[in-house]
């Protein structure tokens, strides 16, 4: 397979896995959405985190919260718990790595806050204990994974959303999570401003 044709696969590749997310999680992220809706007019905020890529897009879903998305409004609550260096390598050198969102959690999260977690196999201890902190606080879980869901699949609730990208490459993965949050930030600006 020559280069260009590698090119035309990643996009063909990337284009069947974000028909898959329209045809088969439409619901789900509209159900999500409307759950981070209620979270901020109830005064309550949204936490995040990741590691790597899943890190990046943690940070930039808050970020279109803090600063905007696709119009000048207010700000919403949102904090990336994976933004802070200082606060991880902390955790992580004088705890455990896997509790470097768990103990962020302990401190700043809420009952009916919403930790967003974005995971591409659902596997990472880190993401696992941050969500049984979450569960004891009383908080709800938005889950974006991929590949079979991993170890995460076992631990929701009724009142939390798995949000699973169809596919197990990491890459259409995180693409098609990229795609999701920027679902929700619309969902957000539309159901809190109306636009």
């Amino acid at each position: 397979m020559d280069l260009s044709e590698r090119v035309k696969d990643h996009f063909s590749h990337s284009i069947q896995t974000s028909i898959l997310i329209a045809d088969s999680l439409a619901d789900a992220i509209a159900h999500a959405g409307q759950m981070l809706v209620s979270t901020i007019v109830n005064g309550k905020k949204v936490l995040t985190c990741g590691n790597g890529g899943t890190a990046a897009l943690a940070n930039y879903f808050s970020t279109q919260l803090i600063h905007r998305f696709l119009m000048e409004r207010p700000a919403l609550p949102a904090i990336s718990l994976a933004s802070n260096s200082t606060v991880l390598s902390a955790i992580a050198n004088d705890q455990a790595y896997k509790s470097i969102f768990a103990q962020q959690i302990s401190a700043l999260g809420q009952a009916e806050d919403v930790l967003l977690c974005i995971t591409t196999s659902g596997n990472a201890e880190n993401i696992i204990e941050a969500i049984k902190i979450a569960h004891e606080k009383n908080m709800h879980i938005i889950s974006l994974t991929g590949k079979d869901g991993g170890k995460l699949r076992h631990m929701y609730q009724p009142s939390d959303v798995e949000i699973r990208i169809p596919s197990d490459k990491t890459t259409c993965i995180h693409e098609g999570q990229l795609i999701v949050i920027n679902c929700l930030c619309d969902t957000l600006d539309r159901g809190l401003f109306g636009v």
